[in-house]
């Protein structure tokens, strides 16, 4: 009886562990990406909506501080219709900004802003990123103004984007620090 009780136990507390990590938990019907993305740094997890999809975005952004090292774009954060916030990896530097919101729709395709590799002079990678939502209206990020946009990703055919993973540069120490590289997101 004592190990019926434990066994019990022990497969609630790993149900319950699977749901609150947020990562990889979710069916899928395709992926978003865009060409432009940097190769810097490593995967994060993937994150994804409790069982919504992503209505709103901010941004984490180091600003121009003028010095040697700029990064541009730290993180994105997406707000789910059914309350969750989710992140995949984050740098350390910079602030977040306010929120921007699809009207009663759902954010469905996206572009990024990327400078491109500039050699021995400041690399800074993906620096804003800008919106579609499904109701046709576009919403642009608060990032910096460094690199120009590129294509749009396709559109996803389902509700809209439930999920997201983001590549980023982990700090350098003297070398050039980059942080935000790429991200791809999860139609659902």
């Amino acid at each position: 009886m004592v190990s019926m009780d434990l066994s019990a136990s022990i497969t609630l507390l790993l149900t319950i562990s699977c749901c609150l990590w947020n990562t990889e938990s979710r069916t899928y019907s395709s992926v978003l990406s865009v060409p432009n993305g940097s190769s810097w740094g490593e995967w994060g997890p993937i994150s994804f909506c409790s069982s919504g999809y992503a209505n709103a975005f901010s941004l984490k952004v180091e600003k121009d501080n003028w010095t040697l090292d700029n990064t541009g774009l730290n993180g994105i954060r997406l707000y789910c219709d059914d309350g969750t916030e989710i992140e995949s990896r984050v740098g350390p530097w910079g602030t977040w900004t306010r929120n921007l919101f699809c009207n009663k729709s759902y954010l469905v395709s996206y572009s990024l802003r990327v400078e491109p590799r500039k050699g021995i002079l400041d690399d800074t990678a993906v620096n804003n990123i800008k919106f579609k939502c499904s109701d046709g209206v576009g919403r642009r990020g608060f990032g910096t103004t460094l690199g120009k946009f590129g294509p749009w990703s396709q559109s996803c055919q389902s509700n809209g984007i439930c999920g997201m993973r983001t590549r980023m540069e982990d700090a350098q120490g003297l070398g050039d620090d980059t942080a935000l590289n790429d991200v791809v997101f999860y139609c659902c």
